[in-house]
């Protein structure tokens, strides 16, 4: 089984330390420098899951796994890339799989995307306009269905850099791929969106 190793304390007090000071630690056994990694990034971690794979409890589990691969694979990590992006990628790596390996199943239904519940709380908090909310969970309801008419790697390039606000540079080191490839995604993903909205009548403003 499994089992970290005892914490050495010399680091993990200082929260201030730098993401690659802790993963430093972490990799000479202080488990508390990777406990304030896992605090530093547990709940955008689950967000971006949940934004994926539309079950808040698979994405804690996606979650839960990904800081559990990440902490074994800290003697590989070879700090090419900034710690944040080299767990977002073995979470999204991990998302893509239980997307992947569902066998049929009953699809989310609008109330049940976490996606819709979090952006109506996070526009309006304290705020209740049941005639509003109705008319935002339909619209939400429409856009979060064409998201999954989308491609996978569009799909997910469009949560990264617009839902989970990544940057273009982040993003391209995530996915592994060029920043003109992240931009292009973005794009033509915003594009596909639009118009498979606009045929159900939905206008969507664009970006100046």
């Amino acid at each position: 089984m499994w089992q970290m190793p005892r914490p050495n304390l010399a680091l993990s007090t200082d929260s201030a330390a730098t993401d690659r000071d802790l993963v430093e630690a972490a990799r000479s056994g202080d488990v508390a420098a990777y406990g304030i990694l896992v605090g530093r990034y547990q709940q955008r971690i689950v967000r971006l899951a949940a934004h994926m794979l539309k079950n808040q409890s698979d994405a804690e589990d996606v979650a839960q796994e990904t800081f559990v691969r990440a902490f074994r694979a800290l003697p590989r990590f070879d700090g090419r890339s900034e710690p944040f992006t080299w767990i977002y990628r073995i979470a999204i790596n991990l998302s893509l799989n239980v997307i992947r390996s569902r066998k049929v199943r009953k699809h989310a239904t609008v109330d049940d995307d976490p996606r819709i519940e979090s952006e109506l709380v996070e526009q309006r908090p304290g705020y209740a306009d049941p005639a509003r909310d109705s008319a935002d969970r339909e619209i939400f309801g429409r856009l979060s269905n064409a998201m999954e008419q989308l491609s996978e790697s569009l799909r997910t390039t469009l949560i990264l850099v617009c839902v989970d606000g990544v940057s273009h540079g982040d993003a391209a080191q995530i996915l592994g791929c060029p920043e003109g490839t992240v931009a292009w995604r973005v794009h033509e993903a915003r594009r596909k969106l639009r118009e498979h909205l606009e045929a159900q009548g939905v206008c969507i403003e664009e970006e100046t």
